[in-house]
């Protein structure tokens, strides 16, 4: 009886799908963050560059700066 159990338990995939998933979710999440760092100062500069240009061509005085 309680070897029967626990081979049962052995071949009940479940739990290996939700570390399989948690595995995926990490990975992502993980990419995600280094993206944000490799190409974060990137992205910044380019829409202070953007600010600076619309700031440059109106006609009032405006800041960039929150």
């Amino acid at each position: 009886m309680f070897l029967s159990n626990i081979r049962a338990a052995s071949r009940d995939e479940d739990g290996a799908s939700a570390v399989e998933y948690g595995l995926l979710l990490a990975g992502v999440a993980s990419l995600i963050i280094a993206i944000v760092f490799l190409f974060g100062g990137a992205v910044t500069d380019l829409f202070d560059n953007t600010c600076d240009s619309v700031a440059t061509g109106s006609s009032s005085a405006m800041s960039c700066q929150p």
